[in-house]
Formats: structure tokens, sequence, C-alpha cells
């Protein structure tokens, strides 16, 4: 199911129970059988435990008019040690399956949150681009936590009241077909409102799914690092504040309108069940009286109807509880059944290994996913192995893009890129990317330690401190991590116990030695020492070359101290490539190039 199809009560019969079931059983098999032996046990006891009580009342009625008490006694007493044992075992079995059921619930919470996590890492970068994405997303996290608990309990009240059901319906049929009838119809009206207003709540939900992640979104920004030191300057915490009350204010006020008509609708509904139910006890008196019944099939008529309305009403609560939560699920299902765009073809290839030929990037042009504008408009280059290449330009000309098109996390809108004389999309996709080591500007701060920091780099070779070191000290962060408190051991940044926040320019060069530690044939380093000073980058560069050996890199850079020793510079305009040619030659040609260049030079000046 596409994310652009809508998923309403009108069309859950395309979100089938065998999903559910099926995730169920994924979870844990083990679990999900012992819970359904406890729920079949359970659901035949309460009729077993009636009918010991009529016996234990008609043996007491007998025994008043017998002559001989000690036998009559002997009797009760027999039939009331057997009712309880059965009870004894009635709240064994009770403990077992809340234990069983929280084990259970568990399991299935913690499998729906894998595939969660499983489908975040699968889908394209195209998604991220689009708000309907994050609005999927957040209704999956949301009823992540507490819908499948939810989805277990109306599927046990389903299987283990059903069973009750069925057992105390034969009963009562025995008595009168009217009475089984009289019983199904006293929880009908309350099934209906239940169901009315699940569907009610469910659309109210996704219409301010958007609403709900706005309010959540400034509760973020309230309580994480990132914004709190513009919140403080700017006096921007009551404004926050005040818009996410308001937010939260409108919502709790169109929810609670939802509930109020629901609670009027159920105590008409619940008035009715009164009615029904006291109707049959008459009934059932009445025989009693005419003689029809003894006393002992009295007392057991009437708790068999209260048991068997309890069970009906739990049965249709479950099947309404297993519709809203199906409902709720949806949401769910709507984000795991996300479909690919970048995908790999049945018989895709390995990347050779060594590159031979290199990169050509041919007449490619590119638009983002609901942009008409072009991100890249005919480019074309080339990266030959053991080559550096930079790419210039101003914000937003396409540079970065390029990087995403060379990766696959995005493929052309028109042309192609090359690896070794093949198009991009004849190899594997896990191939091609282990390939390339990337530093994005935006590279990841992880809150973990700094060896794990540069081991994520290459998590396919074992984390060993040699190799980390090495890459650190490539990058030039060796000494500042091996002064840290426990050195490559301590925690980067404050949001674990013990952690130490490095500046800026630090967490560039972490992150600038895990692209060193990545054992792959090309990299591309995008701003690489935008935070670092002039001396750290002058050191940085000097030993690149050496570091690469046989590798080809692309470099991504503002600085034209950075690029001017690179083999081909390429300058991107808008999407296009308006120049390219050696640091000299784009001087000698007096264009684009060398003005950014004169410019820069006379700021340093």
């Amino acid at each position: 199911m596409s994310s652009s199809e809508k998923i309403s009560p009108k069309n859950l019969l395309q979100i089938p129970l065998w999903r559910i079931l099926k995730l169920i059983r994924q979870s844990s098999s083990g679990w999900t059988a012992l819970h359904l032996i406890l729920i079949v046990v359970r659901g035949v006891l309460p009729l077993v435990q009636l009918y010991l009580i009529k016996l234990i009342i008609d043996e007491v009625t007998a025994g008043i008019g017998s002559q001989d008490k000690t036998a009559a006694i002997g009797k009760v007493v027999v039939v009331i040690i057997i009712t309880g044992i059965v009870y004894l075992i009635g709240a064994m079995l009770d403990s077992a399956a809340s234990y069983v059921k929280q084990a259970h619930t568990m399991a299935v919470t913690d499998h729906l949150h894998d595939l969660i996590h499983r489908k975040s890492i699968e889908v394209d970068l195209a998604y991220y681009e689009d708000s309907k994405y994050f609005d999927n997303l957040h209704r999956a996290q949301q009823e992540a936590y507490f819908r499948p608990q939810y989805l277990m309990n109306s599927l046990q009240e389903i299987f283990q009241s059903g069973i009750t059901m069925i057992a105390i319906s034969g009963l009562l049929f025995s008595l009168h077909w009217l009475v089984v009838l009289i019983l199904f119809i006293a929880v009908v009206p309350g099934l209906v409102v239940r169901l009315k207003y699940s569907g009610e709540t469910y659309r109210w939900q996704r219409e301010r799914t958007q609403t709900e992640r706005l309010a959540r979104y400034f509760s973020w920004m309230l309580t994480v690092y990132n914004y709190a030191k513009e919140i403080r300057l700017f006096e921007l915490g009551k404004q926050f504040v005040d818009r996410y009350n308001g937010l939260r204010v409108t919502l709790r006020g169109e929810r609670l309108q939802i509930a109020r008509r629901r609670s009027i609708s159920e105590m008409i509904t619940q008035g009715a069940g009164a009615l029904a139910l006291f109707g049959s006890y008459t009934f059932i008196a009445i025989r009693a009286v005419q003689g029809m019944i003894t006393l002992g099939d009295l007392v057991m008529y009437f708790q068999a109807f209260q048991r068997g309305l309890s069970s009906i009403r739990n049965v249709l609560g479950g099947l309404a509880g297993l519709y809203e939560n199906n409902l709720f699920l949806s949401n769910l299902y709507e984000f795991l059944d996300l479909e690919a765009k970048v995908t790999e073809r049945l018989d895709a290839k390995p990347v050779p290994r060594p590159l031979q030929a290199g990169i050509v990037v041919n007449n490619v042009g590119f638009r983002y996913p609901g942009s008409e504008k072009k991100a890249l408009d005919d480019v074309n280059l080339t990266l030959g192995k053991g080559e550096i290449i930079a790419l210039v330009g101003e914000n937003g000309s396409g540079k970065t893009t390029l990087i995403k098109l060379l990766c696959r996390l995005y493929d052309p809108t028109e042309g192609a890129i090359y690896l070794d004389g093949e198009e991009l999309g004849h190899y594997r996709i896990s191939d091609l990317r282990r390939e390339i080591s990337v530093l994005f500007q935006d590279y990841s701060h992880y809150q973990l330690t700094a060896r794990e920091n540069i081991w994520f780099g290459n998590t396919r070779v074992p984390s060993e401190p040699e190799s980390i070191a090495k890459a650190a000290e490539q990058a030039g962060v060796d000494d500042t991590l091996r002064q840290l408190p426990k050195g490559y051991e301590t925690i980067l940044g404050k949001w674990f116990e013990g952690g130490v926040e490095l500046s800026i320019g630090e967490w560039q060069k972490v992150a600038l030695a895990r692209a060193f530690l990545r054992d792959s044939q090309i990299i591309v380093l995008d701003e690489p020492t935008s935070s670092m000073d002039a001396k750290t980058e002058f050191e940085v560069f000097e030993g690149f070359r050496r570091i690469l050996r046989d590798r080809s890199a692309i470099i991504i850079s503002h600085r034209f101290s950075t690029v001017r020793n690179a083999d081909r510079i390429y300058v991107f305009d808008k999407g296009g490539i308006v120049e390219s040619g050696t640091h000299d030659e784009l001087i000698q040609l007096e264009g684009r190039y060398a003005t950014m260049y004169t410019f820069q030079a006379q700021c340093y000046e």
C-alpha cells in the first residue's frame, strides 16, 4: 500500500487479520503458543465452576430433607473440596496468564519497534524530503508503544471469552432459546456505539497528525541542547511554551468533545443492557417458582446469564477493540508498506576492486521529489583512479546533490553516472556505498564513545585500537582524544553520564577520522575543514595525498586554499558546471573561479 493511499474504516479490509496474527507469531512463537493454551483452558473453567456451584446447592437442598445427615454432609464437603481445587487451579492459571501475557506483549512491542527501525533505514532518502513521510513515521511510532498491548487484550478477550460464551450459551439454550437471544440483543447497541466513535477518533487523529507533530516539535526545541542558546538569547522560551500550550488546548478540546458524545451514548446503551439483564432474571425466577428448575439450577442460570452477558460483551468488545486497534495499526502498515524508489536489480554485480576507469557523470539532471526546479542540469565530469577533483560554487548550486546521486541515495532523473563503464544501477547498492566514504557537512554527532564514533566508519572490521588511532591521527584528533578522561573510551557529548563535549572543530575531525577509517576506493569530503582553523586545515591536507594512496577523492569546499591543489576543479552555478580545469587554468581564464578566488584572497590580506 503506497503512502498516498488513504486508510479509513471503509477500506479497513485491505489490512487483513492474518497480518496481525502473523506479526504476533513472528514476535515470539513460544509465548504465542503458551498464551493460546492458557486462553483455551481459562475459557472453559467458568462453565465447570458454575456447574460445581449448582451441585453444591443441590446437595445442600437434598441434604436438608435427608434422614442421613452424615452422608449428606460428606457429599457436600466432597463437592466443595473439588470446587475449591478448581478455583485454586483457576487462580494459579490467572497468575501464570498474567506473566505470559506481559512477556508476550513485551515481545510484540519490541518486534514492532524492530520493524519500524528496519523500515526507517530501508526507505529512500527521498521520503525525508516529504512531510507526509514524517506524518506516517509519527503515527507509526506513536501507536507502537501501546497498541500491541491493546491488540493482545482484544485478541485474548475474543478467544477466551468466545470459548466461555459458546459454553454458557449452550447451557442457557437448554433453559430457553429466548434467554440466549436477549443476551445477544443486550450488548449490540454498545458495540455499535464503540465502532462509531472508534472510527471518528481514528479519522480525527489522522487529520490532526500535523498539529500533533508541531506541538511535539515545540516541546523538543524547548528541551534539547541544540536550541538552548538561541532560546535564551532571543527570549524565545515563552513564545514556544505559549505556542505549545495553544496547540495542546485545541487538541485536548476536540478530543474531549468526541469523548463526551461517546460517554452519553454509552450510558444509554448500558441502561438498555440493565433492562435486559433483570428481565431475564425475572424469567428464570418464575421458572424456579413454578418448579420447572431446581434451586441449584436457579443460581447456576443466574450466574450463567451474568457471565454470558460479560462474555458476549468481552467478545464484541474485543472485536470492536480489534477493529479500533486495526484502524490505528493501519498507520503502522502504511509506514511498513512504503516502497523503495531506489531499487536493486536482480542481476546486480559487485563493484570492481580495484577500480580501473573511475567515475563518469554524463549529462546528469535531477529534480528533488515534489520540486519543479532542477537541482542539477546537464552535469558532466570525470573522476579518474587516484585523482582528486574539487567542486566549488555557491550554496545550493548542486554540489552536495551530485554526491547524493553518486551514493545512490537518489537516482538521476536525466542522464547517467558510470563506474568503470557500467551505470551505477548495475551494481549492488551495499557494495557501491561501501566503496564510497563520505563526510557530509551536516555530519552526525554520536553520543557514544570516541572509539565508536570513529569505528562507525567501517563496522565490518574489528574495532582495533591501532586502526582507530591511525585514522584519528590522520584527521589530527588523536592527541585530543587521548587526553580525554577515559581516552578513546570517553563518551562524547553531554547526553549521558560521564560524557565530554568537544568543540565544533574537534567534532569535525572525529567525523573526518570516521571517513578515513573506511576502506573505500572513493573518498568524498563535503566542507571537511569548515570548522577548523587555518593551521589544522594545512596539517590535514598536507598529507592528504599520502592518505589517499590509490584512492580517488572529491572535495567540496568554499576555501580555495583547500581545493587549489586538486587535479581538476569544477565550478557549479545554479545546478550546472560553468567552468572546469586546474587552479592555474581557471585563474588564467579570468572567469567565475578567478573572481571568487581573488575576492577570498583579499579577505585574508
